[in-house]
């Protein structure tokens, strides 16, 4: 049986940091993500899309992304995203939850470590932190085998 392998998007898979500062101007007080489009254009991590396509032959890949509540046409433009890049099939397989905690699995590669992530009871991979890249997830990953 393949170990469950749990990815956040904003920040893991796609470039939010790079889309907000883009649209961020302090002196209007505009919250970037309540635009239209904001998480459908969103820009991909290098390497990510290409490096957790391959890590799903071993592992039980699901992307698992917390809302932005106070735009509701985030949770149509995530899935919008995940079929863009990884094909309609794959959206049977993205979770959208406030508390990562809630869900069962061996692995979470999340970049933020508030909001349930810090309680998941599998093994958090900190994006960002711990593993700089794809490349070091993959290669951490691979030996987990």
């Amino acid at each position: 049986m393949k170990k469950r392998l749990y990815v956040d998007m904003d920040g893991v898979l796609c470039d939010f940091m790079k889309s907000y500062n883009e649209l961020y101007h302090p002196e209007f007080n505009i919250y970037p993500q309540s635009n239209w489009g904001f998480f459908t254009n969103l820009s991909p991590i290098i390497n990510g899309v290409e490096i957790l396509k391959e890590l799903m032959v071993d592992y039980d890949v699901w992307i698992l992304t917390r809302p932005s509540y106070k735009n509701p046409l985030c949770y149509t433009e995530k899935r919008i995203w995940i079929e863009k890049y990884f094909g309609l099939e794959f959206c049977e397989k993205l979770i959208i939850c406030s508390d990562k905690s809630l869900l069962k699995g061996d692995y979470l590669i999340d970049d933020n470590l508030t909001d349930g992530q810090t309680e998941f009871e599998g093994e958090l991979l900190h994006f960002g932190n711990d593993f700089i890249n794809w490349y070091e997830v993959k290669r951490y990953l691979k030996n987990k085998i």
